[in-house]
């Protein structure tokens, strides 16, 4: 039986259960079988190292607000809808997702590693996106007859959830389409489990063949730490390109002064360039973390008065049809 990898350790002592979770972080949560019942249609997922960062005793906690399950999530609010980006028309063959003409998004993996309480893709059917190794093929030949294409982006879920062993099979087999460039990953691992991204990891995602790019996914200062930022500059060193997406979530970010500490972190402690601050998509059992667009914008004109041009991300929102994220 192959050893587990301290990354693969690390995920497996998750956190799955709201009452552990509240005894640990030494809450008083009144309203919990409301709480359990938010988990069982959304399961709570949270590694160990992300609680570490959490204060303890504080239930508005920027980061635990990110991954508590609460009972507003059960509240139906009208316009929060299960596929509010319509992405499954987007959907050529089970597993990719072709959205915007020069790229293609592969769902390569349906689970995560923490379970944000956001997110877009929450009622997301990977049930039907499911793939085992035999079933990439379909996939690879819609990519090599589709020449404009030239970008390739593992998401989820997340990616990195998967073994080295699955991505090198799988990054051999499109260095054989000639018009791929650039191999992007969107993966929200670095930031809570950074272990990941160790020597078998830049084994297959470093090379001479395609450009390589991370985005990350860190919503609030508190999220960066020591460890985080050193194995951000190490892969910088390595060639790999780096940039940051957010999410707009009332009650954890929604403060220019809160982004632009982000922004500043993100930059001279980890390389990691501000790309996207992303509109709240609106998804059933999100709407506890939404913002108006009024409040986006004027949000966005104090940050623009406290940081260079270079360190604001595109205040974006997604559009279903759209052949791009659409500036707000």
């Amino acid at each position: 039986m192959t050893e587990k990898k301290p990354w693969q350790i690390a995920l497996s002592s998750s956190i799955t259960d709201p009452k552990i979770l509240t005894d640990l972080l030494q809450l008083n949560i009144s309203d919990l079988p409301l709480m359990q019942a938010a988990d069982k249609d959304f399961s709570l997922k949270i590694p160990r190292a992300w609680i570490e960062k959490i204060n303890p005793a504080d239930p508005y906690d920027p980061l635990l607000m990110q991954v508590l399950p609460i009972a507003a999530e059960l509240k139906p609010v009208a316009g929060f809808e299960m596929d509010a980006l319509q992405e499954i028309k987007s959907s050529p063959v089970p597993g990719l997702l072709h959205k915007y003409a020069s790229r293609v998004l592969w769902i390569i993996a349906g689970s995560c590693a923490i379970n944000c309480r956001y997110c877009f893709r929450r009622h997301f059917p990977y049930h039907a996106h499911k793939q085992a190794q035999m079933d990439w093929q379909k996939a690879l030949d819609y990519i090599a007859s589709n020449p404009e294409v030239n970008e390739v982006i593992f998401s989820g879920g997340e990616p990195l959830i998967l073994p080295d062993a699955v991505f090198s099979k799988l990054v051999a087999k499109l260095g054989k389409i000639p018009h791929i460039k650039t191999l992007r990953i969107h993966s929200r691992m670095p930031v809570f489990i950074p272990e990941r991204l160790d020597q078998d990891f830049l084994r297959w995602f470093v090379s001479d063949r395609f450009k390589s790019v991370l985005v990350v996914h860190v919503n609030h200062p508190n999220e960066i730490d020591a460890v985080f930022a050193k194995k951000m500059q190490a892969l910088r060193k390595k060639g790999i390109v780096l940039f940051n997406q957010s999410v707009l979530l009332k009650g954890v970010n929604d403060n220019a002064l809160v982004l632009k500490n982000l922004s500043e972190r993100l930059f001279f402690e980890c390389g990691i360039q501000p790309y996207y601050l992303n509109f709240l998509d609106k998804i059933k059992g999100v709407a506890h973390f939404a913002v108006t667009k009024k409040q986006a914008r004027a949000l966005y004109q104090e940050l623009l008065g406290l940081l260079p041009g270079y360190l604001v991300p595109k205040l974006v929102i997604e559009i279903p049809g759209r052949g791009s994220k659409v500036p707000l």
